[in-house]
């Protein structure tokens, strides 16, 4: 196993994976009113709360997950974040014309499938288990299914 294999390739993917949310962090932090506004626009009480906690998750989970100390239960945490964050506050459907480019829900649209988007990334960290070493990757670039596997390991795979 080489150094790509352990620890590059892996670090990079979770840095790419999280870098967002201590940003996202920060601009709450920044610009506290309309992030209050905001939180307050949903269907919950407790902005205030929800706010610091959001917060606290959008800092500390990511640290997490990139170091490895508790990653998958991080990447459980911010992926719950993501998909309430999704449905609480990026409800494009109760806007008409949110599918035109011009339509008032249509940064909702792209902003609720992002977070489900990074719901199911958050997800594969959360149950995917061991990482593929790069010289996997790299004889098989296409597939990681049995399909990818030499023969004599495939045959011995289980079938579904």
């Amino acid at each position: 196993m080489t150094w790509l294999d352990l620890a590059a390739g892996p670090l990079l993917a979770k840095i790419c994976l999280v870098v967002l949310f201590p940003f996202s962090a920060l601009d709450k932090v920044m610009h506290w009113d309309d992030a209050m506004k905001q939180a307050s626009s949903g269907p919950l009480p407790g902005a205030a709360l929800m706010l610091v906690l959001g917060t606290l998750v959008e800092v500390v989970a990511p640290i997490c997950i990139v170091t490895g100390y508790y990653d998958r239960l991080a990447a459980f945490l911010l992926a719950g974040f993501c998909a309430v964050t999704a449905i609480l506050f990026h409800r494009f459907w109760e806007f008409p014309g949110f599918w035109s480019k011009k339509g008032e829900g249509n940064a909702h649209f792209w902003d609720f499938w992002k977070n489900f988007g990074l719901v199911g990334g958050l997800l594969l960290v959360t149950l995917g288990g061991s990482y593929a070493p790069a010289s996997a990757v790299i004889g098989h670039p296409l597939s990681s299914g049995p399909q990818a596997a030499p023969a004599e390991v495939a045959r011995s795979l289980p079938t579904p």
